[in-house]
């Protein structure tokens, strides 16, 4: 069995893939991503590719199969030990046939954009699951990194979180297509986000005001 490279593309803009990655991406024999990586990544002749879908089962069977005569390499979205298909990968396959190289994740280059140090958040992803409800409760001074989907959005996670206790004056940071041209950042509080367009599949950064006045530039 040949080797499974997973490979992080980081947020989606390619000045934002590490040369490591982009090296392995290049001189793939195959390759396997969802179909925006490879319409990005993917040369064509020569290189054989895999869409990854929620056929995840399908997929697996794939590089299985595929790594009998070749390397295959995984593109994942961010950095694959943040909500990725390593998981997967690593319930399928020896973890010695795992090689990880790393990118750098949307909830990263979100709290970059607010120059916010993020040490001491809580990260919580909404991405195609609910957090458990001890995650969602308020704690004075509390910092929240939160991924985000079409279904859970910055008018309903701003809602959830003010039913947990969240205080409706706590800062919101509302981040989209981040690294691309039309990167989008909204300044906003937790009451005030339900009246604003809604949002989805990016990154909230919610920050209560008495942990935000150190790191206030803004």
């Amino acid at each position: 069995m040949h080797e499974i490279v997973v490979a992080g593309i980081g947020p989606g803009h390619p000045d934002y893939l590490l040369p490591a990655a982009a090296k392995a991406i290049a001189e793939a024999k195959v390759l396997v991503g969802g179909r925006r990586a490879l319409a990005q990544f993917a040369k064509g002749a020569g290189q054989k590719t895999m869409a990854v879908t929620r056929d995840i089962a399908a997929v697996m069977d794939f590089i299985r199969q595929e790594t009998e005569t070749a390397e295959v390499v995984v593109m994942v979205s961010g950095d694959p030990g943040y909500y990725s298909l390593l998981d997967a990968l690593r319930r399928h396959f020896p973890v010695t046939k795992l090689r990880v190289i790393p990118g750098l994740s949307a909830m990263q280059l979100a709290f970059a954009r607010l120059a916010l140090p993020w040490h001491e958040a809580r990260l919580l992803s909404f991405h195609g699951r609910v957090p458990a409800e001890k995650e969602l409760l308020y704690e004075k001074g509390s910092l929240l990194g939160m991924l985000t989907d079409k279904k859970n959005t910055s008018k309903t996670i701003s809602a959830v979180l003010m039913a947990h206790g969240w205080p409706k004056e706590t800062r919101l940071f509302i981040c989209a297509r981040l690294s691309y041209a039309d990167e989008k950042i909204v300044r906003t509080t937790l009451g005030e986000a339900g009246d604003l367009p809604e949002i989805s599949s990016g990154i909230l950064i919610a920050v209560d005001e008495e942990g935000f006045d150190a790191a206030r530039t803004r």
